[in-house]
């Protein structure tokens, strides 16, 4: 008697477990969505041209080329960041039409960012036209690793198709990160910048200022099929440089707190994004002694952990995704509007510069807009915007929707450069002057965001 229940029993929990993976099987299928990631190397070889300088080596971890596609919701999405300072223009058209085509998709469901790390390249293929049919050296914005890259990144794509994996839940999770992020604008009593405590800050005076107006969280946006992660996205405001002009290629911070949370949760592909730090930096904590990159890591690398643990799972299906975009058309700064011809190039100091903001121009001038992007994961918000964005944007996003939980990637289509708020070009600073364009960008991106946070 007692063998014929043990044998009941035992039949009872083998039809329980076959039962759960039913139910899990179930779950994949109602989902209706999937999920590949890939990595490149996106590192430059030696005697190529960084942004700044030349190419004399490369350093311990390499620059990366990290992404997902997800499918099932519509046509496939595409999201990329890269270890670069920028990718502008017919750069931008560039990358996502290779990998549209790679991932059977259409480039405006491609969102291609930069962190923004200053030992890195430029990737901007007008600027380069511009200089050669000036019969002038491009540098830094010689083209060819470039071009490589999109090829390394187009067959990695379409080769991840073949080994996607259903996704039936998305986690959310954010945590405050600390002594990292501080602004980088000092105002005085009067308003106006009275100092400018850049990433890396060696005046003791300064640093001794408070943060000023930051957005101290990480946020964690994750994929999982069942209980395994597949991918995690982070997002975090702040130039990510703790010191740079070395002519060595390097992730710097960011990429090596990457590192630690990639080797932390192994199963699935950390992709991080910088959010809206145009006007933020670590100078408050980095005097700029060498040793402070690995301290700013581990502090990174620790506000993602806790949001890694505070991260809430919710199921996730093809009727929640959605991938949403309004284009914009902002105005251009004067010094933009002033370089209508190829002299102002002959001023080698500021070439670099110039010659981007006479891409910038004649791609305006073409008619071309800017692809502000949203992408909707159940209650989740996570918006792609242009340029070195001020971090006022990114906490004005978050106020719009309180409910809900929103991120953001800056640096995308990076030819305004510094976006800033309408104020702020009234306060003087570095900022301003590096803009791109005026100050009614603020009423035209806000008003696209509020657009995308509510439809």
């Amino acid at each position: 008697m007692k063998t014929k229940n043990l044998i009941f029993l035992i039949s009872l929990i083998v039809l329980f477990i076959a039962d759960l993976g039913n139910i899990s099987a179930q779950d994949n299928k109602q989902s209706g969505l999937s999920l590949s990631t890939f990595d490149v190397d996106a590192t430059p070889p030696v005697g190529s041209y960084l942004i700044y300088d030349q190419m004399v080596n490369s350093w311990d971890m390499s620059l990366r080329a990290k992404g997902i596609v997800l499918s099932g919701s519509g046509q496939p999405i595409v999201l990329v960041a890269i270890d670069w300072i920028s990718i502008d223009g017919e750069s931008q058209d560039a990358f996502k039409n290779a990998l549209a085509k790679a991932a059977r998709t259409i480039p405006e469901r491609v969102a291609i960012h930069t962190l923004h790390q200053h030992d890195a390249p430029v990737s901007n293929f007008a600027a380069e036209r511009i200089l050669k049919e000036s019969g002038l050296n491009p540098k830094c914005f010689e083209s060819s690793f470039q071009r490589e890259v999109i090829q390394r990144l187009e067959v990695a794509v379409e080769k991840s198709l073949e080994s996607s994996q259903p996704v039936t839940h998305i986690g959310l999770g954010k945590a405050k990160v600390n002594q990292v992020a501080s602004n980088r604008r000092i105002l005085g009593k009067d308003g106006m910048v009275k100092a400018v405590r850049y990433t890396a800050c060696g005046d003791p005076a300064v640093r001794a200022e408070p943060e000023g107006v930051i957005d101290p969280e990480v946020s964690l946006v994750s994929f999982w099929n069942g209980n395994k992660p597949i991918a995690v996205l982070s997002y975090y405001a702040t130039h990510p440089q703790s010191y740079y002009r070395t002519g060595i290629a390097n992730p710097d911070y960011p990429g090596i707190a990457r590192f630690y949370r990639q080797l932390a949760v192994p199963e699935a592909l950390h992709v991080h994004f910088t959010g809206a730090g145009g006007n933020i930096g670590a100078g408050k904590y980095n005097d700029g002694s060498l040793v402070n990159r690995g301290i700013l890591a581990e502090r990174l690398a620790d506000g993602m952990k806790r949001a890694w643990e505070a991260t809430k799972r919710e199921p996730i299906t093809s009727g929640l995704v959605a991938w949403k975009i309004e284009p914009v058309a902002l105005p251009l700064a004067d010094s933009v509007k002033k370089l209508e011809d190829k002299a102002n190039l002959k001023d080698t100091a500021r070439i670099s510069a110039n010659v981007k903001r006479l891409a910038f121009l004649q791609r305006c001038q073409s008619g071309k807009k800017i692809d502000i992007e949203c992408l909707s994961l159940g209650r989740a918000r996570i918006l792609f915007l242009p340029g070195e964005l001020f971090v006022e944007y990114q906490l004005a996003a978050k106020a719009m929707r309180p409910d809900l939980f929103v991120a953001m990637a800056a640096y995308g289509e990076d030819g305004p450069s510094y976006i800033g708020t309408a104020v702020s070009y009234t306060q003087g600073g570095y900022e301003p002057t590096a803009s791109n364009v005026s100050p009614g960008a603020e009423k035209i991106l806000m008003e696209a965001m509020r657009k995308l946070l509510n439809n």
